[in-house]
């Protein structure tokens, strides 16, 4: 599940509207409906007080196969 996805289904999960959310995370309507159409960049900041609602907040993850290192090195043979 996406973030997007996330948002959108535990707003209603709790009965809340999209004008609810942002009041009670403390950020603006269209940051809420930016968040559930799964706009790409966003305010890490704001993200977080949105999922702090939820008891969730950002955190590295891994998603790739390789390494930091190996990125960099990369880097250098282009």
């Amino acid at each position: 599940m996406n973030l997007s996805e996330f948002i959108k289904k535990q707003r209603k999960i709790h009965g809340m509207t999209q004008v609810d959310l942002a009041g009670r995370a403390g950020v603006g309507l269209r940051f809420i409906r930016e968040m559930e159409q799964g706009k790409q960049t966003l305010r890490m900041d704001k993200v977080n007080q949105v999922l702090g609602l939820f008891g969730k907040t950002l955190e590295p993850v891994d998603w790739r196969p390789h390494s930091f290192s190996e990125i960099k090195e990369d880097s250098h043979t282009s």
